[in-house]
Formats: C-alpha cells, structure tokens, sequence
C-alpha cells in the first residue's frame, strides 16, 4: 500500500472545516480555489513564511509589510480550537447593511466556542496574465475580479470603526465636504461632484490609516511565462487591506473625467454606501448597486488586469515566490489531488502535473 492509501484527503492544517475533502465535490468548481488558498498558509506558517500584507500610509500610498497567519486567521491555523468556515455569512458586519446576508469566503471561528474571529474574501490568481505575459517578468501581474459583495464587504470594514456617535459624527463631516445630490441615478450629477466625492473617500481612507485591516487573501500562481507550466518557485500569498483594495479604484487620473468607468462607479457605490450608513444606520447594499448601475453591468465591480495590479504586486516575492511546486504535496495531502475537477486553471495545471504528487 502506498503513503497515501493510509491517510484520507485533505489538506495541511484543517482540522476542522465545514468542508469534507473525502467528498469528491469538495474538490470542484469554485471551493478548491478558497480552501487550497487557506491552508496554503497554515503551510506557509508552519514554515515560519509570513505572507506579503498590501496596505496604505497616512498619505494614502501602498506600502509592503508582512503578516503573521494568527494575526490575518485571528487564531493559530495549526491550533486545535481553529476552524474553517467557508462561504459562510460574517456576523459582526450584518449589522451594517439590509436585505439578504451576504457570504463571505472565509471565515474563522474558534472551534470550542463558535467565537467568529475573521472574514476574509479569497481570490486565486495566475501570474502572468495576458496584459503582462509578453512583458519583461518584472512587471508581471495577475489579473484580480472584484464582484460586489466584496464592495459591500469592503464598506463594512470602514463603517466597523465607526461606530459611536463620536465616531460617527466624525465620518458624517468628511463625507459632508461633497454638495447634496438629489439624483444618485443621474450619470451627470454624480460625474459633476466625483472628484469631491473621491477626496471625501480618501480623506475617510487616510483617517483610519491606523485602523485599516486584512480584507483579501491572494494567493498567486507562478507559470512559465505564456505555458500552462508551474514554474520551480510558484506560489505565495498576499493580503490586501481593506484601503489597499480602495486603491485599486484610482489607479487612473480622476481630476477631468468625461464619464464613470467601473472605477469611478465602485468609489460612487462606497461614498453612498457610508452616506447611508451615517444617515439611517445601515445601507441596502443590493439597492444601491442595481439604481446606481450607470449603464454598465453590475455583474462585477471591476476587473483590474495585470498591468495595474503589477505596481501593487511588485515585489521580491511576487518576482521568486518563496513555495516550491515540490511542496504541493505537502499541502494537498492523501491523494487529494485525484479528486480535483480540472475546471479552473490551477486544478488544471495540478491535474496535468502528476510528477509532483
């Protein structure tokens, strides 16, 4: 009998998770993508690998640090007390908006109390995109989709350290720096006050510099160049904050716009969104996005391709990422990887890289 025959699939680090990986479906379509990500980096801290934390100064600029996984998890993601909790509803941001409960990506809870302790959105991501491919390897990026629940999210990260009278009194002003507009469905009258509305987000931004916390885990993926070939050193994590992934949303000149892209649009959703928030409690979230769609699909928020998310990325561990694709199988473990669905690109490239398990 081989190693594998003895230990039931599964993968490094979850010892408890709302999900069964003897379950063949637990290792298709979208749910491989968010739990190979979070024991990725239960991996990594058994190795003492901090991931890459994306997060903004004072000045609203993006600087590196690192994370430690108890810091980003809220609990050691080797402790016996850690549980994972996929595509599951976050409690303590339900409070903020209405209607339907949104499920986050991931969620971890103590296993002994039910303590929810974190939420997080994942995105699996390939580097080289196509925007980037045929570029020098140093200015590689990956391609990240933002849908809008993680706007949603997003806004109820900021609207989380806001929450006394104090707090939110504070919050009321700097969103008051932009004049009243009586038609949030009129694609002119928000386009006449978007640069005021951008420095209000901004200013809400570099307010709580000192407060901004974990709000994306992107694992990315290495390949050679245009192949679907992992390259020798192939995977490694960032973690972006919720100001950081604000600032996805001006990485084009806003001073002379002539219409809303998506861009300009999710900056629009989040401004009404705290507007809501600050004025009736809570904000419909749903509503806000289908009336203030300004004739573009609400599909997605936006994408930001490889050649914007480079500047973000760009970094030692993003030019030689620090996890050998020799020590996947340390991660995916009793023949997880025979279950894999080929249905998303990295299943693909592990299905058709048998040499490595």
């Amino acid at each position: 009998m081989t190693k594998d025959q003895y230990i039931q699939p599964g993968l490094f680090g979850q010892k408890h998770s709302s999900r069964d990986y003897t379950d063949p479906d637990c290792w298709g379509k979208n749910q491989f993508n968010s739990s190979f990500p979070a024991s990725l980096v239960a991996y990594m801290y058994s190795k003492g690998i901090e991931p890459v934390y994306i997060c903004t100064d004072k000045h609203n600029h993006i600087e590196h640090k690192y994370i430690d996984a108890k810091t980003l998890f809220g609990i050691d993601p080797l402790a016996e007390d850690a549980y994972y909790n996929f595509e599951a509803g976050f409690a303590p941001y339900e409070k903020f908006y209405s209607g339907e409960r949104e499920k986050i990506d991931l969620v971890m809870q103590n296993y002994r109390t039910n303590e929810v302790l974190v939420g997080l959105e994942v995105k699996l991501t390939a580097i080289p995109d196509n925007t980037t491919k045929t570029l020098d390897e140093s200015l590689w990026g990956s391609e990240i989709v933002m849908r809008p629940p993680t706007i949603n999210f997003l806004v109820c990260s900021i609207c989380s350290n806001y929450t006394t009278l104090e707090a939110k009194e504070k919050l009321r002003t700097m969103l008051r720096k932009v004049p009243q507009i009586n038609h949030w469905e009129e694609i002119n009258e928000v386009l006449a006050n978007y640069p005021k509305i951008l420095d209000s987000i901004m200013q809400v931004s570099a307010d709580m510099t000192k407060k901004q916390k974990p709000l994306i885990l992107q694992p990315i993926w290495k390949t050679e160049g245009c192949k679907m070939k992992l390259r020798e050193d192939c995977l490694d994590v960032f973690v972006w904050s919720d100001l950081a992934v604000l600032q996805m949303c001006c990485t084009e000149d806003a001073s002379d716009i002539s219409k809303l892209n998506r861009f300009h649009r999710t900056i629009v959703w989040i401004y009404k969104m705290l507007l809501d928030y600050v004025t009736y409690d809570s904000f419909d979230y749903k509503r806000i996005i289908r009336l203030q769609s300004y004739n573009l699909a609400n599909d997605k928020a936006f994408a930001l391709p490889g050649s914007k998310s480079q500047k973000f990325l760009q970094s030692p561990e993003a030019l030689k990422p620090r996890i050998s694709k020799y020590e996947i199988k340390n991660i995916i473990l009793g023949g997880g990887q025979n279950l894999l669905s080929p249905e998303r690109r990295f299943d693909a490239v592990l299905v058709n890289s048998p040499d490595l398990f």
